[in-house]
């Protein structure tokens, strides 16, 4: 199994060992990182619609617990609609230091495979409905190429419905 790569081979970092060591099926696709520019940069770079390329966040409750939400790059989190799915009192974004505390991963970069510390991975519904998706593979412009299935085998997933349009 393994990946199938386009262009230059990149350093693995955590997610790709982990994909790797998974026996996932998936593909590299480098991509110029921009600087805030986000699933737009790459859904523009590699012609592919952005609704495809997932966004990884990092989120916390009130109580400061972390917790990880897949979002499609074209939605944004409704964060009342996911703290009232997830039955806590609020969910908002954590700061960039400490998200890339909990995740081991350089905001811009952050993936939800091999992440330093096991969190609750949410995902909105409908992504698993998508026949491919295009994930952060870890680090600032490198994503990956995948079944959306894989989120469900891999990382035990919690479906919620909390995206909106912007």
């Amino acid at each position: 199994m393994g990946s199938d790569r386009s262009g230059d081979r990149a350093p693995a970092t955590p997610a790709i060992r982990f994909l790797r060591q998974a026996g996932v099926r998936f593909i590299e696709r480098p991509y110029r990182y921009i600087e805030r520019g986000g699933t737009a940069a790459f859904a523009e770079q590699s012609g592919v619609d952005e609704h495809a390329v997932i966004k990884t966040l990092v989120m916390e409750n009130e109580a400061g617990k972390p917790l990880v939400i897949l979002m499609h790059g074209d939605l944004e989190v409704s964060t009342k609609e996911l703290a009232r799915t997830l039955h806590t009192g609020s969910i908002r974004p954590c700061s960039e230091k400490d998200a890339e505390r909990h995740s081991g991963y350089m905001v811009g970069g952050i993936s939800p495979f091999g992440l330093r510390k096991a969190m609750p991975v949410c995902v909105e519904a409908t992504i698993l409905e998508l026949e491919r998706i295009y994930i952060n593979g870890g680090r600032r412009g490198l994503l990956v190429e995948i079944s959306p299935l894989e989120l469900q085998r891999l990382l035990n997933v919690v479906p919620v419905k909390c995206g909106v349009r912007p």
